[in-house]
């Protein structure tokens, strides 16, 4: 075999290799928006990048939180809103994830439980 034909040999197996790994990988993310999946990144990365003042799992917690909130809740935000791209949406939904539900937490926590339990 020559060089020439052994390494357009090797190419053709390199090719193959890529090509089943790619199919591989297509495979595994299926039914997977990617639209959604790098805008709710994108979300929950800003998220991180702007809360300096936390310890840093909590903002690696953040960041799973946010990106699987924003992810989740794309196709939700699409249907409701004029919004059309899942990207864009769920980048908006994964930067107001951590945020709104911060808030609730915190009206929560101020809310008389007692009394909205107490029978009158």
């Amino acid at each position: 075999m020559t060089a020439a034909a052994s390494g357009a040999a090797a190419s053709g197996a390199g090719a193959s290799g890529a090509g089943a790994s790619g199919a591989g990988a297509n495979s595994l993310l299926n039914g997977v928006d990617a639209d959604a999946l790098i805008g709710a990144f994108a979300g929950a990365a800003l998220v991180v990048a702007t809360s300096q003042d936390l310890s840093l799992s909590k903002r690696i917690a953040y960041l799973g939180i946010s990106w699987i909130a924003g992810y989740l809740a794309a196709p939700e935000v699409v249907r409701t809103t004029p919004i059309r791209s899942t990207g864009v949406a769920g980048f908006l939904a994964a930067a107001l994830a951590i945020a709104v539900t911060l808030q609730m937490i915190e009206r929560i926590r101020k809310m008389n439980i007692r009394a909205f339990f107490r029978k009158d």
